[in-house]
């Protein structure tokens, strides 16, 4: 069950995580939808999507995952990021971010990321798995 919605997460991340890419599209049980629309700061000669655009952005999605489940939490914290580049993205499309949490636990938050160029939803660019540290609750 969700305890916040994708606006609820907005206005927090408008808080605690200005500079942060792309915007929700959706929020659902252990997962999330974000898209990224590409502008000159993101891409790398080609014109293509840079690597470290993606793995940003892979790591915003999964946040906004976890955020949906755990409530708003600003010291959920990266611990381990693992990223695989499928293919070239087109700096000419926005790119799409599907999260998915796999494990949700006290301590610890594992999860996947699939990025997709918004021109083909069926070959991900990217294929991302992450976990976090979640802090101790009272």
């Amino acid at each position: 069950m969700t305890v916040m919605t994708a606006e609820q997460i907005e206005h927090f991340l408008d808080e605690v995580f200005p500079q942060r890419m792309g915007k929700i599209v959706s929020v659902g049980e252990m997962c999330a939808t974000m898209r990224l629309s590409i502008g000159h700061e993101h891409l790398r000669p080609g014109p293509r999507v840079s690597g470290p655009t993606m793995m940003g952005f892979a790591d915003v999605a999964l946040y906004v995952a976890i955020l949906a489940q755990i409530g708003p939490e600003a010291m959920a914290v990266t611990s381990d990021l693992n990223c695989h580049f499928l293919r070239a993205a087109s700096g000419d499309h926005d790119i799409i971010a599907h999260a998915k949490l796999i494990k949700l636990g006290r301590r610890l938050a594992v999860g996947e990321v699939r990025i997709f160029s918004a021109s083909d939803d069926t070959r991900p660019v990217v294929h991302v798995t992450a976990s976090y540290a979640l802090p101790d609750t009272p």
